[in-house]
This record gives C-alpha cells, structure tokens and sequence, in this order.
C-alpha cells in the first residue's frame, strides 16, 4: 500500500508540473456543463413560419394571429401562391407554411367545416412532430371559439360542430418523419472532426516529442510546404471518408442523396480548411499527444457538436450561444448535410453557408500557419 501511495503522489506531482493539461481537466468539464445545459433543449419555440392567405378575410386573419400571436410560431415572410412555398423551405428560411385557401370565411360564416393546411419542412423530423402538434393545438382552440361563437348566435343545428377548423398536415423531403434522416448525416461531421481535426493534431505533437520535426526543419523545405504536406493526407482521407459514409448511409439506412455528390464533396473541402486548420491551431498551443487529444475534445470538438445545431435546434438556445454558434464551421456545415441529403438544395441556395466556410477556413488556417511557423523559428 505505501508503494502504491508513492506512485499515486508521482503522478499527481506530475500532473501538476503539466500546467497546459490542469486547465482541460478542471474547465474542460465546466464548459461542457454549460454548453450541454443550455444547448441541449428539444423543445421547439418560434418556428419560422411562410403564411400564404389566399382568402384575405377577418377570419383568415384572425386565425393567422392565432399562430403569429403564440409563442410557438415566428412569422419569417407572406406569399400570395402555395407555388412558392418550397424556395423557403430548400433556403432553410422557413420550417412550416400555414395555407388558408380561398373560401375559408365564407365557410365559417356558413358554418361549414373549413380546411387549412400545413406544410412542414421534415428535414428536422422532431421539430416537424412538434410544430404540427403546436399548430393542432391552435386550430383545436379556433374551432372551440368558432362553435362557442355559433352556440352563441342560437345556430343550435350545428350543435357546436359547424365550423370547426380541420387541419391537413403535408410533410416534404421526409414524409415518414424518420429520425435516422436526421442524424445519419450529422456522423459525417462528426467523423471529419476526428479525422481532420484531432489525429493531425496529435501527429503534429507526436513529431515534436519524437525530434523529428525540429530535423524536417532545418532542411531546405519551406514552413508552408511542411505545412501543405502535413495536412493534405488528411484533406484526403477526409474526402474519401466523405464518399465512404454517403454510401453507407442510402445503402444501409435508406438516407436519400437528393443533391449533387459533386457538390457535397466541393463544400466538404470548404469545412476541411476549418477542421484541418483547428488541428493545427490544436498543435501550436499543446506540447504532448495527451495534450492534444483532451484539447482538441474537451475545448473544441464537444462544445462545436452541442451548439451548432447538430443535435439540438440553435434557435432553442439562448442569445449568446445563438451568436457563438455563427463563428463554429460545424453550424454551416450541418446545414449543408441536411440540404444536399434531404432537400436537393443546389449552391444558389447554400452559397452563404460555403461563403461562411471559406472564410473561416482561411482565417483559421491562416493563423495556424503563422504559429506554426513561428514555433519552428
């Protein structure tokens, strides 16, 4: 038991000399708490919502404020046709469309069972399950005051049923609503995170404990070619990872490829520049692969998954970590999963996500290889 004592006083002697690993340890935890608590929230509030009223009566326009007046439903735009509908939905600038077609107030007045309908957007099947929900409860609250109105006008052979609102749910690009949908292509963020971003990290420092990068640079090659030629081996698996995944995902789960291959493999270039350059950020600041590897998990790849949208809705989440998720690549990213899988999106409809992706990608590579030049001076 003594010698046991002495070595458990070693190694924490020792921990404590790695004065680079105490912060990941003890705030590394802290961080993940409060990201998990505020951004792991299923709850869905302020749906966007596309309003097309073709009736344009007072009782269209009070049912509209049933959905705009609740806390569930946000009002994003209006349109005149149901034709266009979709452009809202493939742009990701509205979840659901409310359509009241024409005649909609005269049969209220009639007392006939008028019909709405509802579009949502199925990409996000747990968000689409709960917005249908969220707007069943209204129509039911409408139609109990449109019956109670009746009773009240002495319309007694109605017996309170005649005008009561029926809601026609229609679902796009996942009519079935199956979660796997969902998730299935957020794996391939994720496993580019850990190929792209962690093992170059760790291979960098593995090189620096070894000896062997302070003799790759004292030969003639330049700081940008050892820069290049250490990261694109992993720009390459991570693109072959890329093709190899999307096929597993329509062979083995069934998940639609709707979009261009081409261009999931263009824009998946554009989120390597951010996980390869996050990497070798990763390298610069950390002296072992130990190092490297809590880092990479605990500061960068666990807070990115929680508050990008991945997993939990961002719109669920506070304003702050809203803001914070418009500077982590993962947010762009996941979108651009979810749109070229799902919805067939094209790059008019994607450019501001690859847009995002560049830019971040060149700043972050940028300022990786500025310290990484500099630690090899």
């Amino acid at each position: 038991m003594f010698a046991l004592l002495q070595v458990i006083i070693k190694e924490l002697l020792q921990l404590r000399h790695d004065r680079k690993m105490i912060p990941v340890l003890v705030v590394g935890p802290l961080v993940q708490l409060i990201a998990l608590g505020f951004a792991a929230n299923l709850d869905v509030n302020l749906i966007p919502m596309l309003v097309v009223d073709r009736d344009r009566t007072p009782e269209s326009a009070r049912l509209v404020e049933r959905f705009t007046g609740s806390r569930y439903f946000n009002l994003v735009g209006t349109e005149e046709t149901a034709e266009a509908i979709e452009p809202w939905l493939v742009e990701n600038r509205a979840q659901v469309a409310l359509v009241v077609g024409d005649g909609y107030g005269e049969a209220v007045a009639a007392g006939r069972r008028p019909t709405v309908q509802l579009i949502a957007d199925g990409t996000d099947s747990n968000s689409a399950v709960v917005g249908m929900a969220y707007a069943s409860r209204i129509v039911t609250t409408e139609s109990a005051r449109l019956a109670a109105a009746a009773i009240a006008r002495g319309d007694g052979a109605t017996g309170g049923i005649g005008g009561a609102v029926e809601l026609v749910p229609r679902v796009f690009y996942n009519p079935d609503l199956l979660s796997r949908w969902f998730y299935v292509p957020a794996v391939l963020a994720m496993v580019l995170l850990l190929v792209t971003m962690i093992l170059p990290s760790m291979a960098v420092v593995r090189e620096k404990e070894i000896g062997t990068l302070e003799q790759i640079s004292v030969t003639p090659l330049r700081p940008w070619q050892l820069v290049v030629g250490k990261l694109v081996p992993f720009a390459i698996i991570g693109i072959f990872d890329t093709l190899l995944i999307t096929a597993a995902a329509r062979a083995i789960f069934g998940v639609p490829l709707r979009g261009s291959l081409l261009l999931l493999v263009g824009l998946t270039t554009l989120y390597l520049l951010n996980t390869l350059g996050l990497g070798l950020l990763m390298s610069t600041i950390v002296r072992t692969q130990q190092q490297a590897m809590m880092g990479s998990s605990f500061a960068l790849m666990v807070p990115m998954i929680y508050l990008s949208g991945l997993i939990f809705p961002i719109e669920n989440m506070p304003r702050l970590f809203q803001l914070i998720s418009y500077a982590i690549p993962v947010t762009y990213y996941a979108n651009i999963l979810r749109a070229v899988f799902l919805r067939g999106s094209g790059f008019d409809a994607l450019w501001f996500d690859a847009l995002m992706l560049a830019a971040l990608g060149m700043l972050t590579l940028t300022l990786a290889s500025m310290r990484f030049r500099k630690s090899l001076d």
